[in-house]
């Protein structure tokens, strides 16, 4: 037997109209409720010259405080006297040290062999040796020179003296009638003769003597020309063994042990653990607000340093400058050639400084304008900015505190002063 429903079915309750009403008009005051939120937003939308979203930018808000310009960097130990050792003359080279090893001022590195350097070398001290001969004869020649002319010289001035008492003689004689007048006039000759003699004598003395003297002069030069020779040809010998020029540590040796090398082929390397700088490479932008004497902080195995900036190269190179920073104060010790360290450059320091984080609209717009943002509208106002840091940009005018604005993303904008934000 076919059961029927009337065990299951139940009276069913028909509201009145007047709740029916009251439901329809609560759903109408919703209804408008969201058109009088959502129109504006349309209408905004509707204004807007391009839409992006905003999980393809990204914002920051301006604010007001601090503002430090630093400049951050990963530097490298480098040795401030590094100097390379050359070999002055090409011969064998013999090292005495290995990389690494710790040396002294002026102790001797390596040795180099040149049998030429030394031939010559004797050669030029026979050379010397023959000179100095030379000039010890001419003394000689000159001495007995200068003998001979004195003696010829005083032997005229005594027939000069004799022939005066002769003639004073034979003219008292002749006043008394003892002679006759032609002695007297023979004895006024000889007088005469006499004077010329001692005259001549007089002027060779002088003359042969600024010869003789000029002679010794030439030769005293040719012997100390050949002694500086040898002085240089010694000095290049005693340079043959190459020395260290600084206290310090071995670091690299450019030859084999036992190797012939040309003049001037690169030998060794020394490190001078004693006055080591770091070497920082800083972005061209930055550089030109670098100045020696800078404070900065270099920081590594667990500790920090400070420092000061030493040198700025002159040269930019692949859009970066060189710069070195040396500790102020001791070297620590234990550093190391090319080790990383990190380094941190004060540049400025104000207070109450309108700032906002630092982006890649800086660089789009020449930080003439930005993008603010409001309402879910970005617009665009003409800005100034300052001065930059790592990581902020000052604000000079056209913003204010609290203002929001697209600090990157904003070159999908293109030429649009008004842009929707759609989420």
């Amino acid at each position: 037997m076919i059961r029927d429903t009337s065990a299951t079915d139940r009276l069913v309750e028909v509201g009145s109209n007047r709740n029916r009403k009251l439901i329809f008009i609560g759903a109408g005051i919703a209804v408008a409720v969201a058109l009088g939120f959502a129109v504006p937003h349309v209408a905004t939308m509707f204004s807007a010259d391009s839409s992006v979203s905003a999980s393809r930018l990204s914002f920051a808000t301006v604010t007001r405080g601090p503002f430090v310009r630093d400049i951050a960097a990963e530097g490298k130990v480098v040795a401030a006297v590094s100097p390379t050792l050359y070999a002055t003359s090409a011969g064998a080279v013999v090292l005495t040290v290995h990389p690494g090893d710790v040396v002294k001022k002026d102790q001797v590195l390596a040795v180099i062999t040149s049998p030429d350097l030394a031939a010559k070398l004797a050669q030029e001290r026979s050379a010397a040796d023959a000179a100095k001969v030379e000039f010890l004869r001419a003394q000689i020649d000159a001495t007995k020179k200068r003998s001979e002319l004195q003696k010829a010289y005083d032997n005229a001035v005594i027939d000069q003296t004799a022939g005066q008492r002769d003639l004073k003689r034979y003219e008292g004689a002749f006043a008394k009638g003892a002679v006759p007048v032609a002695d007297v006039d023979k004895a006024k000759s000889t007088l005469d003769k006499a004077d010329v003699t001692v005259k001549h004598a007089q002027s060779d003395l002088a003359t042969d003597n600024g010869s003789l003297t000029f002679d010794i002069q030439a030769k005293k030069l040719a012997y100390d020309r050949q002694v500086l020779l040898v002085q240089d040809l010694e000095r290049q010998v005693d340079e043959l063994n190459v020395k260290s020029p600084v206290d310090g540590q071995v670091g690299q040796a450019f030859i084999a042990e036992r190797a012939t090398v040309a003049k001037d082929a690169q030998l060794l390397s020394v490190i001078d653990l004693s006055a080591l700088q770091v070497e920082m490479k800083v972005p061209e932008s930055f550089a030109r607000d670098l100045a020696i004497g800078m404070p900065g902080e270099i920081s590594g195995n667990g500790k920090v340093w400070n420092g000061k900036v030493s040198a700025i190269s002159p040269e930019v190179v692949n859009g970066e400058v060189a710069a070195r920073l040396r500790f102020d104060g001791a070297t620590p010790s234990q550093l190391r050639q090319s080790q990383r360290l990190s380094v941190r450059v004060l540049l400025d320091k104000r207070d109450n400084v309108l700032t906002v984080q630092r982006g890649s609209f800086v660089d789009e717009s020449a930080g003439r304008y930005a993008f603010v943002v409001a309402d879910g509208m970005a617009d665009r106002r003409d800005i100034r900015v300052g001065a930059s840091s790592i990581d902020k940009v000052e604000i000079l005018s056209g913003l204010k505190e609290g203002d929001k604005i697209v600090i990157s993303g904003a070159d999908t904008f293109g030429d649009a002063k008004h842009v929707a934000i759609s989420r």
